[in-house]
C-alpha cells in the first residue's frame, strides 16, 4: 500500500494545515500573544478516519469530534491503524448522559459539559474505567457556556458556572480544564468573544488551574484569539466542506 502521506488528499490537507497554523501565528502576533499560545484543534466530524490519520501523521496529536456514535469507531480504527501514534480525542458536541460510558472509552477531553447530571455521569464512567484500567488518565472537562442563555442550544448559564465548576472540580475521575463556547448564530462575534473573555477571567480567579478557553472556529478564529482563546476548533478550513449532510 502506498504511503498515505503521498496521496493528493494528504497534500491538500498538509497545505491547509500549514495555512491555518500560519493564520493562528499571525493572529497571536497581532494580539501581542506568544507564538504557540493557541492550540489548533482539527475537527474531523463527518470526515473519514483516513483524514484523521493524515492529520495525526502530520503532527496533530489532538483531534475533535462532536458525534459520539461516529467518534468511537473512528478512534478505534485509528488506534489499530497507527498504534504508535496515539490521539487525544476531544468531544466537542452536545452529549447525553447515557453516552457517558461510551465517550470515556475514547475521549481525553469533553468540552461540552453543561449540567451537573452529565458531570456526575462522566465522573462515574471515568472512575469505573480508571479502576478497570480501561484508561490511564482522568477525563479533562471544559464547561460549555451559554452566551445567550438559551438552553436548547446547549451550554450552562453564566451565573451557574461557579457552582458547576465546584462540582466538577470535586468529582473523582474528572479534571476541570476551563470553558468552551460557541457564539449565538447571527450575533456580534467580537462582542460575544469579548464578553466570554470576561467570564473566563472571573472563572479563573476562582479556579486558577482552569486556564483553557476553547473559542473560535474556521470563520472567527482570529477574533477569538484576540479575546484570549487558547484553543480554536477548525474543521472546514482544514478539510473542506462536509462530505455528508448533518441529520
Amino acid at each position: 500500500m502506498s504511503n498515505i502521506l503521498e496521496t493528493p488528499r494528504a497534500h491538500e490537507i498538509a497545505k491547509a494545515l500549514d495555512d491555518q497554523r500560519a493564520r493562528i501565528a499571525e493572529a497571536c502576533r497581532e494580539a501581542g500573544r506568544p507564538a504557540g499560545s493557541v492550540q489548533l484543534l482539527p475537527v474531523t466530524k463527518f470526515f473519514p478516519a483516513s483524514d484523521a490519520r493524515i492529520l495525526r501523521l502530520l503532527g496533530c496529536a489532538e483531534l475533535g469530534e462532536s458525534r459520539a456514535q461516529e467518534a468511537g469507531p473512528k478512534a478505534e480504527e485509528l488506534a489499530l491503524a497507527e498504534p504508535g501514534a496515539p490521539i487525544a480525542w476531544h468531544m466537542i458536541g452536545r452529549l447525553q448522559r447515557n453516552k457517558a460510558s461510551n465517550v470515556v472509552r475514547w475521549a481525553a477531553v469533553v468540552q461540552s459539559v453543561d449540567n451537573e447530571k452529565l458531570a456526575r455521569a462522566l465522573s462515574r464512567a471515568a472512575a469505573t474505567a480508571l479502576d478497570a484500567r480501561e484508561r490511564d488518565t482522568v477525563l479533562r472537562v471544559c464547561l460549555q457556556v451559554s452566551l445567550d442563555g438559551d438552553p436548547s442550544r446547549g451550554g450552562a448559564r453564566i451565573e451557574d458556572l461557579p457552582r458547576l465548576g465546584e462540582i466538577v472540580a470535586a468529582l473523582p475521575g474528572l479534571e476541570l480544564a476551563g470553558l468552551m463556547a460557541v457564539p449565538p448564530l447571527g450575533s456580534d462575534t467580537e462582542q460575544e468573544f469579548a464578553r466570554l473573555r470576561q467570564v473566563h477571567d472571573r472563572f479563573v480567579a476562582t479556579f486558577p488551574f482552569a486556564t483553557t478557553l476553547s473559542a473560535g472556529m474556521s470563520a472567527d478564529a482570529p477574533i477569538a484569539i484576540r479575546h484570549g482563546s487558547t484553543c480554536v476548533r477548525v474543521g472546514t478550513a482544514l478539510l473542506g466542506p462536509r462530505p455528508i449532510t448533518s441529520p
